[in-house]
């Protein structure tokens, strides 16, 4: 079987939208027996030809795909477009010695690249980046029917079936009511509104000039309290203290214990000592 050529325009859902649908629509669906010869010509022959009727064959079932994605408000065009890439990656790795036809192989590859797709566009911030995150993002939106908040026993449901803790569940539906918003205000905001933008109270205080000043002054009287409670220990212990806390290769018990000939419990005892005193000292 072979596939007519067809003008670029049409094969490019962002062109225009129906009259992709109807093209990749007549595209005659394969047999188990063509698909299998057109996926044997490109898994041993590198067919190119015999990967464009795959794909082109295939088509349509994108677009069935991508049309139970339409409740995130997306252009449906683009989440065809999306899902087109992940059929591509389907048959680019497609083994025909499998027994599995090329659509049940390739549901994962669309359902895939059309769920980065939002979550990269559905919201500005993003909603979910972990894989658990994502597996609830897409569920719960799913299986949450009403417009009303979770109940305790209903998001337990939901945390059993899809295998995550409760405390994901609520946080996702946190996530799901929330919305994006400026954080400057809007220009035809008034006096009233405009303070509720989150420039007004997400202050970035790590580059106060007041706050750095505190910073360093803390710093640097916690290290004169510290050098002048270390002057106060005895050289064996302050060695063992410089030793255990304050060097870059901090050194073992043992290593303590045949530097001065006791025991590694004696050189515990010492440290802990040591530690007391120090701690009181810059207490006072």
């Amino acid at each position: 079987m072979g596939t007519s050529l067809q003008p670029v325009d049409m094969l490019s859902p962002g062109a225009n939208l129906n009259a992709y649908i109807q093209t990749v629509s007549s595209f005659e669906v394969l047999s188990a027996e063509e698909e299998k010869r057109l996926a044997e010509d490109l898994y041993y022959r590198q067919d190119l030809n015999a990967a464009r009727q795959l794909v082109l064959s295939h088509l349509r079932f994108v677009v069935h795909i991508a049309k139970s994605y339409s409740g995130y408000g997306l252009n449906q065009a683009d989440l065809i477009q999306e899902g087109n890439v992940g059929l591509m990656k389907a048959v680019k790795r497609f083994n025909p010695e499998k027994g599995v036809r090329l659509v049940s192989f390739a549901v994962h590859w669309i359902k895939a690249e059309i769920h980065e797709f939002i979550l990269r566009n559905w919201r500005i911030v993003k909603i979910a980046t972990t894989k658990a995150q994502r597996k609830l993002f897409f569920n719960l939106r799913g299986q949450k029917k009403k417009l009303a908040w979770l109940t305790n026993d209903e998001a337990k449901a939901v945390a059993e079936d899809l295998n995550v803790d409760v405390a994901q569940v609520h946080e996702m539906e946190g996530r799901l009511a929330a919305r994006d918003a400026a954080f400057d205000a809007g220009v035809d905001d008034d006096e009233d509104s405009a303070w509720q933008a989150p420039a007004h109270y997400l202050e970035d205080r790590r580059y106060d000039p007041a706050a750095q000043l505190e910073q360093d002054n803390w710093q640097e009287t916690s290290l004169n309290s510290l050098a002048a409670a270390m002057d106060q220990l005895d050289d064996r212990s302050r060695d063992i203290i410089q030793a255990r806390w304050l060097s870059e290769e901090k050194a073992t018990l043992h290593e303590l214990a045949d530097k001065y000939g006791v025991s590694a419990e004696r050189i515990r005892q010492l440290e802990k000592n040591a530690m007391k005193k120090v701690r009181a000292a810059m207490e006072a």
